[in-house]
């Protein structure tokens, strides 16, 4: 495992190790070196119009990496704009991300935005089903630390069970993981906007799901122009394509509403396991969901899943749900399911002293209606939970 300290970065001049890692200011997103751009101030409206490069990127002391005890190990992830190493921080197994420059200026400039906005919002955010943010610094390299998660993507996972499908509860399981951290990150006013199979990873039992890669997450506005096909076309919201009026990098307006289409397809293929808009590029898949209206088969699948399925991805975003809804309907839909058929039945401990407990004639027949009575409570539930979300939404 080499010191991080002994890496170089590329054709840059090394910075010694030694020297404490400083706060730097950095360009946001898509500006270039002397535009101009409207600083903003806290609770407050645009106040001034500076010529001005750069703005200032602050890190409490206690989210700085100490680069001297970071140790990098083998590559275990490489996305478009960063590598992911096995490392050890403080004698702890970690995750390291090293976020590439770019090639020139004005790529190096979006790096350094991803970065800052990535580092500035793990920091802010906690959550049990969020990857937990370790520290970074930013002298020769970009560097983002956290908990190394050893169950792998979600995306390896459901393709080692292929052509099975997922245990249906197990499915559910996953999905409930993933909409309540984002329930919390929209709470938050955080959009993630690349919500995919390949940044949701497995604890090391394979229990539980985490969300990772805030690369191209950033807060929310309610006025405020974002860029436009940001994300990974296969998942990528309706709104956020176009080939008429916007080139890929320029600003178009939407909400948190593209983090609950993704969520859809996520959800899918959590279901289906199969890879969703099959025998498509990822190019043709976005244009065909945008232009198109092609979403995913519903064929086999729960009338109340599909429902959820049909509202998630609905072409309009102010028709889809948000996530506190959609926990609340996979919730619903979770305790309808029946008990696992390997699931052993309690366990009764008695004394020594005591008699077996008599059973009278009728005590099975009327277990099994009570039974099958809780059942059918519980999906009258389901449904009329689905049709107060059907009708609000179709107000």
């Amino acid at each position: 495992m080499m010191p991080y300290s002994e890496m170089g970065s590329g054709e840059e001049k090394k910075i010694p190790w030694a020297e404490s890692v400083k706060a730097t200011r950095i360009l946001p997103e898509g500006t270039k070196d002397g535009d101009l751009y409207i600083e903003q101030k806290a609770d407050r409206s645009p106040t001034s119009m500076t010529r001005s490069p750069s703005y200032d990127f602050q890190l409490d002391d206690k989210w700085l990496i100490d680069p001297k005890l970071l140790f990098v190990g083998p590559k275990i992830g490489e996305g478009a704009h960063a590598k992911v190493y096995e490392g050890k921080y403080k004698e702890k197994n970690v995750a390291i991300k090293i976020i590439q420059l770019g090639d020139n200026p004005e790529e190096r400039a979006k790096q350094e935005g991803r970065f800052a906005r990535e580092v500035t919002l793990l920091s802010r955010v906690q959550h049990k089903n969020l990857v937990k943010f370790i520290g970074a610094c930013k002298e020769s390299m970009m560097v983002v630390v956290t908990e190394l998660l050893l169950g792998g993507s979600l995306r390896k996972y459901m393709m080692s069970l292929r052509p099975k499908h997922l245990d249906m509860r197990v499915a559910l399981s996953f999905a409930l993981d993933i909409a309540q951290v984002m329930e919390c990150l929209h709470g938050n006013g955080i959009i993630h906007r690349d919500l995919k199979p390949d940044n949701l990873l497995l604890t090391a039992d394979q229990k539980k799901v985490k969300l990772a890669d805030f690369g191209l997450a950033r807060e929310e506005t309610l006025t405020e122009m974002m860029t436009a096909e940001t994300g990974t076309y296969r998942w990528m919201a309706p709104e956020l394509y176009s080939t008429v009026t916007l080139r890929r990098g320029e600003k178009k307006h939407y909400d948190n509403k593209v983090d609950v289409y993704s969520f859809s397809i996520v959800l899918w293929e959590l279901l289906t396991n199969r890879m969703p808009f099959e025998g498509m590029s990822n190019l043709q898949a976005a244009y065909a969901a945008a232009f198109k209206s092609v979403r995913p088969s519903v064929e086999n699948l729960p009338e109340e899943l599909v429902f959820i399925l049909q509202c998630c991805w609905a072409e309009d975003p102010n028709l889809r749900p948000n996530f506190t809804q959609i926990v609340r309907m996979l919730s619903t839909f979770l305790i309808s399911l029946p008990a696992p058929e390997n699931t052993p039945p309690p366990q009764i401990v008695a004394s020594k002293t005591s008699s077996p407990p008599m059973e009278s004639p009728g005590t099975s027949s009327l277990e099994e209606k009570s039974q099958q009575n809780i059942n059918a409570k519980l999906e009258n539930s389901s449904r009329r939970l689905l049709l107060c979300f059907g009708n609000c939404i179709g107000a």
